[in-house]
């Protein structure tokens, strides 16, 4: 048996990332390679009504409300969530169409080779 008829051969998606996506989900993938970050998406996504106040989120970690405010904000210049001022707090939600590019590109790359 040939290795193409394993399929280690295939290509890793349709077709490769044009250099501006590459840089576009670079960034998102960067924010997200801070644990503190990866926690604060994973709890603002996971909500049942897609949103959580920020006031909520801070005393899950052992960082000041500052610092979570900076996560907060690499976030949203990310494209990962959405914010809006509701009086003196801020509620956060996930930008499910990023987070869908995202998993679509993953997802194109991690195809199991068949044999």
């Amino acid at each position: 048996m040939s290795k193409q008829d394993l399929g280690c051969c295939e290509p890793l998606s349709e077709e490769p990332l044009a250099a501006e996506q590459a840089v576009e989900l670079s960034t998102m993938f960067k924010a997200l390679g801070d644990p503190v970050r990866l926690r604060l998406l994973s709890m603002i996504a996971s909500r049942p009504d897609g949103e959580v106040c920020v006031c909520e989120l801070t005393p899950a970690f052992d960082l000041s409300q500052p610092t979570i405010s900076h996560h907060l904000k690499l976030l949203r210049q990310a494209g990962l969530v959405d914010s809006e001022r509701r009086g003196t707090w801020v509620y956060y939600r996930a930008r499910p169409e990023t987070t869908d590019r995202m998993a679509a590109l993953l997802s194109s790359v991690a195809r199991p080779v068949t044999a």
